[in-house]
């Protein structure tokens, strides 16, 4: 019996030659054929992800650099290997570059020399899937050790990054930002920095919409503490460059000091800041449009294309909003708008997450709660890589074509 798990699939548009690789390979290893790169990309589809895909180069219609470069899309872990008979250089360049190839072999390739190519395409596969999932189960755990210290040491500032949370990936949404998981990372993380600041700083500067000088250039070093921090973590090294320039204005100037301009801000980063500015108005009293006129007196603070994604966005819909509570209906994912009190005990401070433990001690307190709270609701507690509603982009983009001279 082959072994389980791991699927290779060959394409060719020769039935003979897949014949021949059926007969060559099917006791060893879990097999799948299909007669030319059309049927490749509905095997994929159908019965993929494969560990390995092996593919001739020439076949009419989708050759096999096109088709690895369709699957390479939906299917980036699986290791491809190239076989054809017309072996010359600018081919293999093509597959390699193109395709993301691992080895190219040339037709007709020995049966010993193949099944040495398949064992080396699935060790592999092995490498990278185990890497994957450790790195995914080790971000994951450290994550959530940092934003819950995060909570426990400064309420406020983890409130605030589960408020700017849910709309800085609708922008990313619309705007079509790739790999969206580094900048909900971003997101999550921008305000761990504050945890070595007094809690009442940031606390005034949403309440004011501003510090004093001095306090300003203290606060102002938030950024970097995170980005050094996150710098030392294994793969996190982008998401630290978006959050050290995340207060970085559009034309250079804001800290750090020195340091890119413009284009060159990482894109998460000019995200932010638009973000970060927005909920420090509205949560200084500002309401919806007065926030977005102050943002556009602003001349070269923010990034024209985000900012005016961000204000459509903004007006169409907030990621929180605020409301009343009775006790028996706060469920985790809402965000406490002032203290909690239960009994004469202040037992969460505003900005808190609310979370089962806290949902179920306030539904609990009786007498104890107040009769309503304050807090922030999201539309999606829980919006892991949120994209828009297509109707909602549509709407948007008719609005932009609109306005368009």
């Amino acid at each position: 019996m082959p072994p389980s798990g791991r699927k290779i699939l060959f394409v060719d548009d020769d039935p003979e030659t897949l014949a021949s690789y059926g007969r060559a390979f099917r006791k060893k290893y879990d097999l799948d054929l299909a007669l030319g790169a059309v049927r490749g990309l509905e095997a994929v589809a159908e019965n993929g992800p494969y560990a390995v895909v092996v593919s001739d180069l020439r076949m009419p219609g989708i050759d096999g650099v096109e088709f690895f470069s369709r699957m390479r899309k939906t299917c980036p872990d699986t290791v491809r290997i190239m076989l054809t008979g017309y072996a010359d250089i600018r081919s293999a360049m093509d597959a390699v570059n193109t395709g993301h190839v691992f080895r190219f072999l040339a037709k007709p390739c020995a049966e010993e020399e193949l099944e040495t190519a398949l064992a080396a395409a699935m060790e592999q596969y092995g490498l990278v899937t185990a890497e994957r999932t450790f790195l995914k189960g080790t971000l994951r755990g450290t994550i959530k050790v940092l934003t819950d210290l995060l909570a426990l040491l400064n309420a406020k500032a983890h409130g605030r990054s589960a408020r700017v949370k849910r709309i800085v990936l609708d922008v990313a949404g619309y705007l079509g930002i790739p790999e969206p998981w580094r900048l909900e990372l971003a997101v999550m993380l921008s305000q761990i920095g504050c945890a070595a600041l007094p809690e009442r700083m940031l606390a005034d500067m949403l309440e004011t919409g501003g510090l004093d000088p001095r306090r300003q250039r203290l606060f102002d070093q938030h950024p970097r503490i995170a980005g050094d921090l996150l710098e030392n973590i294994p793969r996190l090294s982008e998401v630290a460059d978006i959050i050290r320039h995340q207060e970085k204005r559009y034309d250079g100037s804001g800290p750090p000091k020195g340091g890119p301009s413009g284009q060159d801000i990482p894109l998460g980063a000019r995200l932010l800041k638009v973000a970060l500015d927005y909920d420090t108005l509205i949560c200084s009293g500002h309401a919806k449009g007065q926030a977005l006129a102050v943002m556009r007196g602003r001349p070269g603070w923010y990034d024209p294309r985000i900012f005016e994604a961000f204000a459509a966005l903004a007006q169409a819909r907030e990621g929180f909003t605020k409301s009343e509570a009775p006790p028996g209906e706060v469920v985790p994912g809402m965000v406490l708008a002032a203290d909690l009190v239960l009994g004469g005990e202040t037992v969460a401070m505003a900005g808190t997450t609310v979370d089962h433990e806290l949902a179920a001690r306030i539904a609990q307190a009786g007498d104890a709660a107040p009769d309503s709270l304050t807090v922030y609701v999201s539309p999606e507690t829980d919006s892991a890589l949120f994209r828009l509603e297509p109707e909602l982009v549509e709407l948007l983009r008719r609005e932009r074509r609109a306005e368009d001279p």
